[in-house]
């Protein structure tokens, strides 16, 4: 009993030498090869093809980043062009054109363009069918219907006019330009000459030089007081005297 008892402790048993024993060399390899094993690759999605009109968007050549620029001013170019082709309305200068400003205190009565209304028409020639001399039309116009008829004067025009002469206070009443309307000598020579040219149709010739052109003597002398309309011819003794008192008109051929 004793030597079994000696020999049960002579040493560790066969179970803790198993757990005690290593273990195989080609464990830990492989565990450490399972490890660092890559996953495996996902699939890609699968691309669809574009539809025919994207895929033809795609190809087309685009526009170059410099062309753009010239393609952006197209617009204001072509507005130039068409600008540079199209005349331009001539606007009117010297007494004509001063005229036209003066004419607004004889446009409530006979139209902004000389259609006439309350007043005579202007337009389409009449004015001067009934004014052949630019002298008539300036006296009537300085002195006004009223004088006219305290004179007992009852042609102020053309005696031979077309259709008839216009007789005094036949047709509304002209106030006078000078003493009513308040416009100057100056002032009523170039509303008579927008008149005449601009409203009347009147084409230009030697009527126009001698006083409704920029280098006029005769508007010279009005605008700068050496004359009046009513002494006027003292200075031009080749037009037809104006004075200050009523007279019958004259025809074409005086």
């Amino acid at each position: 009993m004793l030597d079994g008892h000696r020999h049960g402790n002579s040493g560790p048993s066969k179970a803790a030498a198993r757990r005690a024993r290593p273990r195989a060399a080609g464990a830990a390899p492989a565990a450490a090869a399972k490890a660092a094993a890559p996953a495996p690759a996902k699939k890609a999605p699968e691309v669809k093809p574009d539809i025919p009109v994207v895929a033809n968007y795609k190809a087309r050549k685009k526009i170059p980043m410099w062309a753009m620029a010239g393609l952006s001013i197209l617009p204001v170019w072509g507005f130039m062009y068409v600008r540079a082709l199209t005349p331009q309305p001539v606007e009117a200068v010297g007494p004509i054109g001063e005229g036209e400003g003066t004419y607004a205190v004889c446009a409530s009565c006979h139209g902004a363009d000389g259609g006439g209304g309350a007043g005579r028409q202007f337009s389409n020639g009449e004015i001067i069918k009934t004014f052949p001399h630019i002298e008539d039309q300036l006296r009537f116009a300085a002195l006004g219907t009223d004088a006219y008829v305290a004179a007992g004067v009852d042609n102020y025009g053309n005696p031979e006019r077309e259709g008839g002469p216009h007789l005094t206070k036949s047709f509304g009443i002209m106030p006078a330009a000078l003493a009513g309307l308040g416009l100057s000598d100056v002032e009523l020579l170039n509303t008579v000459c927008y008149i005449r040219y601009e409203l009347g149709g009147l084409e230009e010739g030697e009527e126009y030089e001698k006083w409704c052109s920029e280098e006029s003597e005769i508007h010279a002398a009005l605008a700068s007081g050496a004359n009046t309309l009513a002494n006027l011819h003292e200075a031009f003794p080749e037009i037809i005297p104006i004075g200050d008192v009523p007279v019958e008109g004259s025809a074409p051929s005086e």
